[in-house]
């Protein structure tokens, strides 16, 4: 699926295209499922205009075909390579070699993959790489989260809040997850220590409730409304939401930090195949469960990602390739 023109999910486009060449250090996979992410159709409709700044293509894209999370088979490998042979089943997170899982077949560098775990479907791998990197990278490096340590999760119910919830647990926190109360149940289901109704947010700030670390996947409450959670010295990390916060948290996080003496921090994660090790691990392990929400054909991508611009997705949507 390609898109030659900012817009709409409408303007992607079912196209035939050749094959991508094979080079000497890269692994021509067919892939067989990919997940949507927000920076997916943040990037096929160029919104913000920092995303065309970051990625080119001012008036019209420089990526025609998007796709971040990849999982897939083996086709070929080029003479340098030396970690994956023809046959393997791999997973890739492609955001740093030029995205294209949205097709049939991607040729990324080897250093983009790594193992499937063998127990694990296409349809489950495909839903970890993005949003658990950030997940991951979110909580241990710029949270530094702690075991023992009292974690919250705003927009706990999405992709990257409901893997955080199990990467906190996995790294020893006790956590609360905020969620709208139709999704609270589903949480519960993936080890949340207590759910409470993002809509009554200030009955937890009156509780006297303080948290180490607070992980926003779903900023759109001024950071203000979270400080009275956080306990002196703390961390806020914002990963997703609107873009005022994001702006917001961009600019002023250093200043806000110093003033309130708590560490304001936006994310900006890095993949990195030791990451997306860890993540397999803890797939394989049972410790991770992707909660996915619908599956859509690759003919159907547009849908797929009008339905994640909702908002409304209980964890992730993947889709069969």
């Amino acid at each position: 699926m390609t898109s030659d023109r900012y817009g709409p999910p409408e303007v992607l486009q079912a196209r035939q295209v050749a094959r991508p060449p094979l080079t000497d250090n890269g692994v021509l996979v067919r892939v067989r499922a990919s997940s949507v992410n927000a920076g997916d159709w943040h990037l096929l409709r160029g919104e913000p205009w920092l995303v065309r700044l970051i990625y080119g293509g001012l008036l019209t894209p420089k990526i025609p075909i998007l796709g971040t999370d990849l999982a897939g088979q083996v086709e070929a490998v080029g003479q340098q390579v030396t970690l994956f042979q023809p046959g393997d089943d791999v997973v890739g997170e492609l955001s740093a070699c030029g995205f294209g899982a949205f097709a049939e077949y991607v040729c990324v560098p080897e250093s983009a993959l790594v193992a499937k775990p063998v127990h694990i479907s296409y349809e489950q791998a495909a839903a970890v790489p993005a949003a658990g990197m950030a997940a991951l990278q979110g909580l241990r490096d710029l949270g530094q989260l702690q075991p023992g340590q009292r974690l919250l999760v705003g927009g706990a119910s999405g992709g990257v809040g409901s893997l955080a919830v199990q990467i906190g647990k996995a790294l020893g926190a006790e956590v609360t997850a905020l969620a709208r109360p139709e999704k609270m149940e589903m949480l519960r289901g993936l080890g949340a220590d207590d759910v409470v109704d993002v809509n009554r947010l200030e009955v937890l700030i009156d509780s006297g409730q303080h948290y180490d670390v607070i992980l926003d996947a779903a900023a759109f409450r001024p950071v203000a409304d979270y400080r009275p959670l956080l306990s002196p010295g703390g961390a806020y990390i914002l990963v997703g939401g609107s873009i005022a916060r994001l702006f917001q948290v961009m600019l002023f996080g250093q200043w806000m930090s110093w003033r309130q003496q708590r560490r304001i921090r936006c994310l900006s994660s890095t993949p990195t195949q030791a990451d997306l090790t860890t993540l397999c691990d803890w797939l394989e392990a049972g410790i991770l469960t992707p909660f996915i929400d619908r599956t859509f054909p690759l003919s159907q991508l547009s849908e797929a990602i009008r339905y994640v611009e909702r908002r409304q997705v209980r964890g992730k949507v993947v889709v069969l390739i």
